[in-house]
């Protein structure tokens, strides 16, 4: 059909220049003057012009033919499926909740510290000794007494029992028994302050206190004790990811420092909006394993905030925007011989973007071919070339 086509094309061309020829020829064997002469130059002219114009029809059509004619070229991908996750980044801050500075609860002289700096330690470990100023000795006298008190009781009691005796000696001995009990066990708390224990297994990082130094409750530090194994990190969130981000959404700490990177969970999202910058917080466990995470550490946390499984993602620079400000992509249709397509304006609706690419809610399918380069040289319906990348 092609060849036909060409063939009749090309008959017609030759004919309509046998005939020019036959008129170029009679011209010239006609003697004439200059006016003459003129005229026939202006009519020669017309007919090259037509012959040409002619010509390039015929051209035409044999490119399109034939698959030839010049088309802007293109690249394109083929859209698909794939799960889609947004996240919110923010920076975090690595805390633990066993890292604590202990102070004396009683006042006086420091009269050893069982520990030094690096030392780990178990919980109930006795960690530095006050001196007590005399409370022993106190202790042990009450104890003597104490036990007088409670055979002075036992024995009136037992001639109570006995209906012998009066009522008000046997509730004195009662009362004084009770008394010195008590008296002895406030001294006994009185006494374990001048004892400094750990209160959970850690580390004495830092002792700031010397032996020999007199220390006072609530002003003087004695040591710093921490625990690197239940570490946490920390962060405030704008209050528009309220809704999106709750206790079990997955997250990624990322800590620069130590080019660490471990998955987590929130377990924990406050209650309360900051009103100074309109945040809540948001806590999630840390494992340290090798324990090179510290407290104070600088991290950023990536929350996914949205997820989904299906999300046809598009690179953002293949969408376009008219007047109208409505957002489109081109689509190649009608696939031809040699990689040629017709192009397809697509509208769609945007959702949401991360990293250059942003996901296409609706107005494509997968498995379309989207058009990337080339995009901002066409308009619909137009015939390009797709090119492999």
């Amino acid at each position: 059909m092609k060849n036909s086509i060409i063939t009749f094309s090309l008959s017609l061309l030759l004919l309509a220049c046998g005939q020019n020829k036959e008129e170029i020829k009679t011209i010239n064997q006609t003697p004439s003057n200059l006016e003459e002469l003129m005229l026939q130059k202006s009519n020669y002219t017309a007919q090259i012009n037509s012959l040409n114009q002619e010509l390039k029809e015929v051209d035409e059509a044999i490119k399109s033919l034939t698959g030839t004619e010049k088309r802007t070229l293109v690249t394109a991908f083929q859209a698909a499926a794939k799960v889609f996750n947004h996240t919110v980044d923010v920076q975090a801050n690595i805390k633990t909740r066993q890292n604590l500075l202990l102070a004396p609860e009683f006042g006086g002289r420091l009269e050893q510290i069982l520990v030094q700096e690096g030392q780990e330690v178990k919980k109930g470990t006795l960690l530095a000794v006050i001196d007590d100023a005399g409370l022993q000795d106190q202790l042990d006298q009450m104890k003597l007494q104490l036990e007088l008190s409670k055979t002075t009781f036992e024995r009136t009691q037992r001639l109570w029992d006995q209906k012998i005796g009066s009522e008000m000696m046997y509730l004195e001995a009662k009362t004084r028994y009770k008394t010195q009990q008590k008296q002895v066990a406030q001294m006994r708390e009185q006494l374990s302050k001048t004892k400094i224990y750990a209160p959970f297994n850690g580390v004495i990082d830092e002792i700031t206190a010397r032996k020999g130094e007199t220390v006072a409750p609530g002003m003087s530090l004695i040591l710093r004790i921490v625990n690197l194994n239940k570490m946490y990190i920390e962060s405030d969130v704008p209050e528009n990811y309220l809704k999106n981000i709750k206790k079990g959404s997955k997250a990624t700490v990322t800590i620069p420092v130590l080019n660490e990177t471990q998955n987590t969970v929130i377990r924990q999202t406050g209650n309360f909006i900051q009103p100074s910058n309109r945040t809540f917080r948001i806590e999630a466990p840390l494992d340290n394993p090798t324990g090179l995470i510290k407290p104070n550490l600088n991290a950023r946390l990536s929350v996914i905030d949205y997820s989904n499984p299906e999300a046809i993602m598009v690179p953002l620079r293949v969408i376009r925007e008219n007047a109208r400000e409505e957002t489109f992509v081109f689509v190649l249709n009608t696939p031809e011989e040699n990689g040629g397509y017709t192009t397809a304006q697509h509208f769609v609706r945007l959702g949401k973007s991360q990293n250059e690419m942003v996901e296409i809610i609706e107005g494509i399918n997968a498995n379309d071919l989207v058009v990337d380069e080339g995009v901002s040289l066409l308009v619909d319906g137009q015939k390009v070339t797709r090119i492999e990348q």
